[in-house]
């Protein structure tokens, strides 16, 4: 029930004329004309007013506009709609009794039959706000006390809405109470059917609007189920039905209208759909068949909340008739109960009634001696709902004609009388209204004016027997500071699937954690497709509209669904590359080790003492520092690493090929000693020469690596561009200058030795040592040489790895064509490590 109550027009509940047979200094309301309505009525200080449907049917009347419509007669009369009218005389009564509320005031009411029509729905409205007096004079100000200070409405949602229009706002709780059901089970698809009435396009409007983005879902379709038997335009809406992936279907409207839709849903056998029921068919027992139930079975419904009056059927069993009145005026809709509870008729009877053998009705039957639904009180719902209106109506007034002046709500701290009282004012108490009934439900209003409602959740459990039981499986309730809260209870639900499972009801799969959802151009929301997250983003949640980057040293799981730490690549000991060029380090080294053991033992020979042996074993020195500086270069880079590569690099370098280069100066010098007047070539070239030279060029290389470390030092760092799943470890250079003038200095005391050597080439003795420097130094040159190009298009590691091998390369080139050949003679060839044959010219085998 609702409690229509006018907040925005001004509920003058008669009007005000100046009629020309009026004076000119009177002013009256004037009545323009009367209905005549079954009603049932109770005098009291204030009244209240309540329409309800006791009739099905009703004789519509000749509206040609050529004669005054006769009024309409009902028929058909609806026991569960008096027992709704019942109901709200009953809490009147109930409230009347109390002392604490409203002690000093006595409620009455006036009640209408709307015989299930709108313009009978009209009429009543319109009597009740008007009121039925012929004239009313009014005060000066067209002001004077209400006939009703509210209209408790009828369970008709259409109707209500009618009237509501006019009396005051209306919305549809029931559809929140839906979308929470979709929500709870996932169903972001789903099909609608309206009726073709305010009921379906309220409905309608407030389905499109909060099942939007903010509700999570989206219509399939949305069809207009027409009135009576329309076979074509029903088939269809089936056949839409059929089609669409769209496997819940949720159905505002009535009775009549599912009974003609099914009938097309079995006659196209239609399947495996999930019924949402509005209330105006939840508890329809006459779709309880078992022709119907397996299509119907597992209908999820909305239900107004069931409710205890305590009281009430005791309040019912007092029921008399109003014997002073006839039917059509009084309390006309008693005596209707009774006629069609015992099927007799009050005198004076119809025509022909008692001939045919019917029987007059004395007021003195008794209501417990048949069997009526009237007496049924175990499932009121739409009778707890006009219980709490006409309790909110009454504390309202309670807490209205309780304030005290100068205190008041209102401008001036003024109070609201009664005998003038403006609709809006007791809006303003019933906006404050705040109580719990005996059953346990607390009744309130929102920010709105609406109630916070509280509805059942009921499920059509379709028995093994064949018989249908409607049972109760959860609540949606509102309250002011939650919103609308669903407890359902999933077990207790019965699903009418193979799987006894709920449906899945989607237009697209949700998207999985790794992708994100892409529309479907020209298609609703819910039509998605699932694109996975490009390289280096993830999505880490269900439905994800975008992928978000993960940070720069993490990269995506091959699922896309959570970041990682980026691989790390660097010339690794533990790597086979690492491995090998290690262990070719460390060979080289121990090479170095056991050539210059093998020196020291043999360093009396003349091979040895030949061209300066502490040359020879300056060189070996050297050159082992150039096989242990390679390791440098293997490992994770560290700020240490880097600095000290490049300059043990550089100087062992320097101090290998100076010694080379004196070396070579050395065998010049000697031989040309060895020439008439060149005796002073050693004089000027000796011991203490060689070293100082060795030692300035070395110094040289030293203060280059110096300034480089002072001026732009190399450092570790994370290079993120050769790959993008890849963190890169290695050391930049920090100058390219510094590095270019290194391994230039390098260049060029190695081109330099090279061509001394080769201009020694061709001098005669017996072990010519300038070829083999000479050769050693074009192997030298030719791998750094092909280096450079190397080291710049090689990536990451590689790069260290060709500088690493360049090393080694040149190393052991230097190494093998220099001490080679020397300790081949040393162990292999004895006879030849003589100063004669050193010296000797020719050939000595």
């Amino acid at each position: 029930m609702r409690v229509f109550l006018d907040k925005l027009l001004v509920l003058l509940l008669f009007s005000c004329f100046s009629s020309a047979v009026t004076s000119l200094y009177s002013s009256y309301c004037q009545l323009q004309g009367q209905f005549h309505l079954n009603g049932m009525h109770q005098t009291g200080d204030v009244i209240l007013g309540g329409i309800f449907e006791n009739n099905f049917f009703s004789a519509n009347p000749d509206l040609s506009f050529t004669s005054e419509p006769y009024q309409s007669t009902c028929y058909g009369f609806d026991v569960v709609g008096f027992r709704l009218a019942q109901s709200m005389a009953f809490a009147i009564d109930e409230i009347n009794r109390k002392s604490n509320l409203l002690p000093n005031v006595t409620l009455g009411y006036s009640l209408y039959d709307n015989c299930n029509q709108l313009g009978i729905g009209f009429r009543a409205a319109l009597t009740l706000v008007s009121g039925q007096e012929e004239q009313v004079t009014l005060e000066e100000n067209c002001a004077g006390t209400p006939p009703v200070l509210g209209i408790v409405g009828d369970s008709s949602s259409t109707r209500s809405i009618a009237i509501s229009t006019v009396l005051g706002l209306y919305r549809v709780p029931t559809v929140n109470a839906m979308i929470q059901i979709l929500k709870h089970f996932g169903w972001t698809w789903a099909g609608l059917l309206i009726s073709d009435d305010d009921y379906g396009v309220h409905a309608a409007r407030s389905f499109h609007s909060d099942l939007g983005p903010a509700g999570g879902g989206c219509l399939a379709y949305t069809e207009i189920l027409p009135w009576g038997d329309d076979s074509a335009e029903l088939r269809r809406i089936v056949d839409v039905m059929r089609k669409s992936t769209a496997q819940v279907v949720i159905v505002f409207a009535h009775e009549s209208h599912m009974i003609n839709l099914m009938e097309e849903v079995v006659r196209q056998n239609v399947t495996g759909l999930q019924w949402i029921a509005s209330e105006g068919w939840s508890a329809a027992a006459v779709l309880h068949t078992s022709h119907l139930m397996p299509y119907l079975g597992g209908t999820l419904g909305i239900s107004i909340r069931r409710g205890e009056i305590p009281g009430l059927r005791d309040f019912l069993l007092l029921t008399r008739p109003d014997l002073h009145h006839n039917n059509s005026d009084g309390n006309s809709m008693v005596n209707q109960f009774w006629e069609h509870t015992f099927q007799c008729r009050f005198a004076p009877p119809p025509a022909g009634w008692v001939e045919a053998g019917g029987e007059l009705c004395t007021g003195q039957e008794v209501i417990e001696n048949v069997e009526t639904e009237f007496l049924d009180v175990s499932n009121l719902r739409p009778e707890y709902n006009v219980y709490k209106a006409v309790y909110a109506l009454a504390y309202a007034l309670d807490d209205m004609l309780q304030c005290e002046p100068g205190r008041g709500p209102f401008s001036n701290n003024t109070c609201a009388h009664l005998q003038r009282l403006e609709p809006w004012q007791l809006v303003h108490y019933l906006e404050e209204v705040n109580f719990t009934t005996t059953f346990g439900d607390q009744v309130s209003f929102d920010e709105n004016g609406d109630t916070l409602p509280i509805y059942d959740i009921m499920n059509w459990v379709w028995l093994p027997d064949g018989r249908t039981k409607v049972q109760r499986v959860g609540a949606v309730k509102r309250s002011a500071f939650k919103g609308d809260e669903l407890k359902l209870d999933d077990d207790k639900i019965f699903w009418n699937f193979e799987s006894k499972q709920p449906p899945q009801s989607v237009c697209s799969e949700s998207c999985p954690p790794g992708t994100r959802m892409a529309r479907k151009k020209g298609e609703p929301e819910c039509c998605f497709d699932c694109v996975p997250c490009s390289d280096g983003k993830i999505s880490n949640t269900t439905d994800s509209m975008e992928c978000t980057s993960c940070p720069e040293d993490f990269w995506s799981s091959p699922r896309r669904d959570h970041c990682v730490p980026k691989k790390t690549e660097f010339l690794s000991y533990h790597e086979p590359l690492g491995i090998f060029l290690t262990t070719t380090s460390l060979l080289g080294t121990c090479i170095c080790v056991v050539v210059l053991g093998i020196f020291i033992h043999h360093h009396s020979t003349p091979i040895v003492r030949a061209n300066n042996s502490e040359l020879s074993f300056l060189l070996l020195v050297s050159l082992k520092l150039c096989f242990l500086c390679s390791l440098l270069f293997i490992g994770r880079p560290r700020l240490w690493t880097c600095q000290l590569r490049h300059a043990a690099f550089g100087i062992s370098f320097v101090l290998c090929v100076s010694c080379i280069l004196v070396k070579t100066m050395v065998v010049l010098a000697v031989f040309r000693a060895s020439k008439p007047g060149g005796e002073s070539s050693l004089k000027w070239f000796g011991a203490v020469q060689q070293r100082g030279t060795i030692l300035f060029l070395t110094s040289v290389q030293a203060a280059i690596c110096t300034a480089w470390l002072v001026s732009a030092s190399p450092v570790p760092h994370k290079n993120t561009q050769y790959h993008s799943d890849k963190i890169v470890y290695e050391c930049a250079v920090g100058s390219t200058v510094g590095f270019a003038v290194l391994l230039g200095y390098i260049g060029l005391l190695a081109v330099l030795s090279c061509l001394l050597a080769f201009l020694a080439r061709n001098l005669p003795d017996s072990f010519n040592e300038a070829k083999l420097i000479t050769f050693s130094m074009l192997i030298f040159c030719a791998v750094w040489v092909a280096f450079v190009p190397a080291y710049i298009s090689s990536p990451g590691k590689y790069a260290d790895a060709v500088e690493v091998f360049a090393i080694l390369a040149s190393s052991f080139g230097l190494l093998m064509a220099l001490f080679g050949p020397k300790c081949y003679i040393i162990l292999m060839r004895p006879e030849k490590n003589t100063k004669k044959a050193i010296m000797g010219r020719g050939t000595t085998k």
